[in-house]
């Protein structure tokens, strides 16, 4: 049976039906259910793999949809059997597979802009804090991303990998933006060698 990590048997369902009109509604419930991972089973159906978090979001939801004027059910379903089971998984895991893909895509334009910026021989604070950024923003997307992989597999993998590289990449480029600038690895002006004492000095018997 499929099963997420921490997870009862089966599965928690949102039913829900909201006016035509506004559309507002009917879009924050969408934006809402797919930032959590939820998995689509027809207009308004609503699944994620049953556990006390996932009863409580879509109970929550669900009042929500009632306060809006529409109607709303909240269902704990156990396994549906091996097929059943195993389809609504797939959903779960195409759904991730787009997002994990657009995330190799987002890394990779990141590396490609490294590579520009270096071929340029653009070595500025500027360039490096703008890409800091991108990669600050790539990691908490994957975060997100992980964070409603139920049924993890080798793209969650192959992600982890690609942030790797960017983070190695990150690090090269503002090592050569430090030398560039005349710092060292750490950010700070690199420490002057110290003058040797002369002899004098150095055995105390120093002008007086």
């Amino acid at each position: 049976m499929w099963q997420s990590e921490g997870a009862g048997p089966g599965w928690v369902l949102l039913l829900a039906q909201l006016p035509a009109s506004p559309s507002g509604p009917r879009v924050a419930l969408w934006r809402r259910a797919r930032a959590a991972g939820a998995a689509g089973l027809q207009n308004g159906a609503w699944v994620l793999p049953r556990t006390a978090v996932h009863a409580e979001l879509f109970g929550q939801l669900a009042e929500r949809v009632r306060g809006q004027g529409g109607s709303a059910f909240v269902l704990a379903v156990p396994a549906a059997g091996a097929g059943v089971d195993a389809e609504i998984a797939a959903r779960f895991g195409a759904d991730r597979a787009r997002e994990y893909a657009e995330f190799a895509a987002r890394a990779d334009g990141l590396l490609a802009e490294i590579g520009t910026e270096t071929g340029a021989g653009k070595f500025t604070f500027a360039e490096l804090e703008e890409i800091e950024q991108d990669l600050d923003k790539l990691a908490g997307w994957l975060d997100k991303i992980g964070g409603r992989d139920f049924f993890p597999g080798q793209d969650r993998e192959r992600a982890g990998q690609a942030l790797q590289r960017c983070r190695e990449a990150v690090a090269r480029f503002a090592g050569a933006v430090y030398a560039a600038e005349g710092l060292g690895a750490s950010g700070e002006p690199p420490a002057r060698p110290r003058r040797a004492p002369d002899a004098a000095a150095a055995d105390g018997r120093g002008a007086r």
